[in-house]
């Protein structure tokens, strides 16, 4: 047995009100999910096995739901629950949870909807684990590249085709990831991260639009710099601006803040993590140390 297949046995998952290992759960060839990618997606960092802004995280599902007329097929309260079931069904104490609502099975293959379809929830969990060494001595490499996507990316849809073919196109051209141009000459964000630049001791971002996915983590840092005294400005950011940047990340829930060391074969800054990244993970770790010890005296 591989060990692929092991992992699977072990593991469960929750799909349409059950539990179950994850080698018996089946969706339906019909499920609008499969066939149009008409759904939607969250990724929950866990802790301690707690969720982590777990309420910026289920605000962000219900606003996605809102978005593409998906009904919500549980209260808050049934959310958490469920999560937190599957969280306990596992050994790790950090995890991530990979969370997916469909519109649900249609047996006619249409690209209006049905009326009174029954969302398909399914969510399994996966063990969290730190920062390769390599990386947080290194860094990254980065390509840039144009973005291919669609003018909706504030929705956490599953539809990831374009994200995949660019994340491909970085792998093929020796990079560890993609920092993604609109059409207009915008940076946008990564292929699955927020884009945040240091200059001259200030920290530069993207704002919120329809352009880029509204971070969680991207949020965490906001609140994680405004406790020390870091500012952090909001605006429009060229390429021209990443290039003469003194430090580049890309933040997610499962990476944090990965430093960016190499854009399109150039180094940035001095080719190495810089110091304010240095700062804000030793800020980041503090922030995340709180939040257990917070949970475990509740």
């Amino acid at each position: 047995m591989t060990q692929t297949a092991s992992v699977i046995e072990q593991q469960v998952v929750y799909l349409n009100g059950q539990y179950l290992p994850m080698c018996e759960s089946q969706i339906s060839t019909q499920d609008r999910g499969f066939l149009f990618g008409d759904g939607i997606y969250e990724v929950i960092p866990v802790y301690s096995k707690k969720l982590f802004a777990w309420p910026e995280h289920l605000q962000r599902l219900k606003n996605s739901l809102e978005a593409v007329s998906i009904p919500n097929p549980l209260t808050d309260e049934e959310w958490l629950s469920m999560l937190a079931g599957l969280v306990e069904q596992h050994p790790w104490q950090d995890q991530f949870i990979y969370l997916q609502v469909t519109r649900g099975i249609q047996m006619q293959r249409d690209h209006l909807p049905a009326d009174c379809l029954t969302p398909t929830i399914y969510a399994y969990t996966n063990p969290l684990k730190p920062l390769a060494e390599s990386v947080l001595q290194n860094g990254i490499k980065v390509i840039s590249l144009e973005d291919i996507r669609w003018l909706r990316c504030d929705i956490k849809a599953i539809t990831l085709l374009p994200n995949v073919m660019m994340k491909l196109a970085a792998k093929q051209q020796g990079a560890d990831d993609a920092i993604l141009v609109s059409r207009e000459g915008k940076i946008t964000e990564g292929t699955a991260s927020n884009v945040f630049i240091v200059k001259n001791n200030t920290l530069l971002t993207p704002p919120n639009s329809h352009k880029i996915l509204p971070g969680v983590t991207r949020t965490v840092i906001e609140k994680v710099v405004a406790e020390h005294q870091i500012t952090l400005n909001e605006q429009e950011l060229t390429l021209e601006d990443l290039q003469q940047a003194d430090e580049i990340w890309l933040t997610s829930s499962t990476k944090e803040a990965l430093p960016v060391t190499q854009l399109d074969g150039q180094p940035i800054g001095n080719g190495q993590p810089g110091p304010m990244w240095q700062v804000l993970r030793k800020h980041y770790q503090h922030y995340k140390e709180a939040f257990i010890s917070a949970q475990q005296n509740s």
